[in-house]
């Protein structure tokens, strides 16, 4: 009796050995499976995703070199002599445009979302700080007062297009 469990041990035990080896590999098998199809399907998706992706930041470049002040000058007249109506279709222009690229969000980071946002709020208040100086009587002088101003610096989206353009290099 004794000898026939011992008999019987021997042969399940390689048995067992031999199943567990075999889930081990199915088990496996089929997780890399899985970790091949979720890596083929995020490549689709990302195939599709990256030309919305450079589009976005196309729009955003796009979208902040209309708002530099040089440029935003040349494009919106002035409508009266009245600086605070001429402040107030600059900024409504600025606000109308960033409007226009709201959807853009969603296909950009965070980050560059943010530095563009704070890019647009910065012209904004370059614009309200110009307008607020006591050389400025007109719309004309508003415009004079802001294009000298951008003599001595950088636009505010100036920054940004960099940001831009160091984020869309390291999606390539």
């Amino acid at each position: 009796m004794e000898l026939d469990i011992l008999g019987l041990l021997l042969y399940c035990i390689p048995a067992l050995v031999t199943g567990a080896i075999a889930f081990l590999f199915f088990r496996e098998h089929i997780e890399n499976e899985s970790r091949r199809r979720d890596f083929l399907i995020q490549k689709d998706l990302q195939k599709d995703a990256l030309p919305m992706r450079l589009q976005a930041y196309e729009r955003m470049s796009l979208f902040l070199e209309r708002i530099k002040p040089t440029k935003l000058l040349l494009r919106v007249q002035p409508t009266s002599s009245n600086k605070e109506d001429y402040e107030s279709l600059l900024i409504a222009n600025i606000e109308q445009e960033f409007d226009h690229n709201l959807a853009q969000q969603i296909y950009v980071t965070d980050k560059c979302w943010s530095i563009t946002s704070t890019a647009k709020n910065a012209t904004i208040q370059m614009i309200r700080k110009a307008n607020l100086s006591d050389k400025v009587d007109s719309a004309d002088k508003l415009r004079e007062t802001i294009l000298t101003d951008m003599v001595d610096k950088r636009a505010p989206s100036d920054a940004a297009l960099s940001f831009i353009k160091e984020e869309v290099s390291e999606i390539w």
